[in-house]
């Protein structure tokens, strides 16, 4: 028999992902989601509401970004830990929400607005610490290519989902928790070089997937539906 008073960790699982290399790569499952469901568990018969922890989230995200910053391995350890933090109460506010039958359309939002900002200072802070690390300008640049190439992927996935008219926003936080995950791990090695060549990389041809896939299938689509 279940206990009184405590979250369900089970139901914040999911079965099926988004993209393929999820299905491969289960960070969310057997290390995010459970440290977040510690966080709920400490959390839950308290005042402490979802979107608090989304605040603190989004403050892990900020405070990553800064310190990546101070451009040492020991700032880039820390940095990552604090990315990988940031991802673990993203876990944690939408499983405290449901389990709290506090879901809210504002809370939803609230929570990818956040997140977006936050990515950004974690992108650009990985950017700045590896220039101010390393001087290599070059590199500095192609940084800063991917952060942009990064947030029109972002955009382009939200138009094709509002093309689609789907209602689901969850999908992208297992790709970020994945993500950001590989960056505590690279960031704790001191190869954040490492981390702006798999950025630039996975968005062009991220990217390269959506124009192709929008333009050819669902121009396909549209065409089976005019006949």
């Amino acid at each position: 028999m279940k206990e009184k008073n405590k979250p369900d960790f089970k139901k914040s699982l999911k079965t099926a992902y988004p993209y393929p290399v999820l299905n491969y790569f289960r960070v969310q499952r057997y290390i995010n989601r459970p440290l977040a469901y510690l966080i709920v568990r400490s959390v839950f018969n308290t005042p402490v509401t979802p979107n608090q922890l989304t605040y603190v989230s989004f403050f892990f995200g900020i405070a990553s970004g800064f310190v990546y910053c101070g451009a040492s391995h020991f700032s880039f350890a820390l940095a990552g830990i604090f990315a990988f933090m940031a991802s673990v109460f993203d876990n944690a506010d939408g499983m405290l929400a449901r389990s709290k039958n506090q879901c809210t359309h504002y809370g939803t939002y609230l929570d990818l607005f956040l997140d977006r900002i936050a990515d950004f200072f974690i992108l650009t802070g990985i950017c700045v610490g590896n220039y101010l690390h390393s001087h290599n300008l070059s590199l500095f640049i192609v940084g800063l290519i991917g952060v942009g190439l990064y947030f029109l992927q972002v955009s382009l996935y939200y138009v094709i989902n509002q093309y689609k008219q789907t209602q689901r926003t969850g999908d992208a936080a297992e790709a970020r928790g994945l993500a950001l995950f590989v960056v505590m791990i690279l960031s704790l090695l001191n190869m954040l070089q490492v981390i702006i060549w798999i950025l630039i990389v996975e968005t062009i041809l991220n990217i390269s997937f959506k124009i192709v896939n929008f333009t050819w299938r669902y121009w396909k689509e549209s065409q089976s539906l005019k006949s």
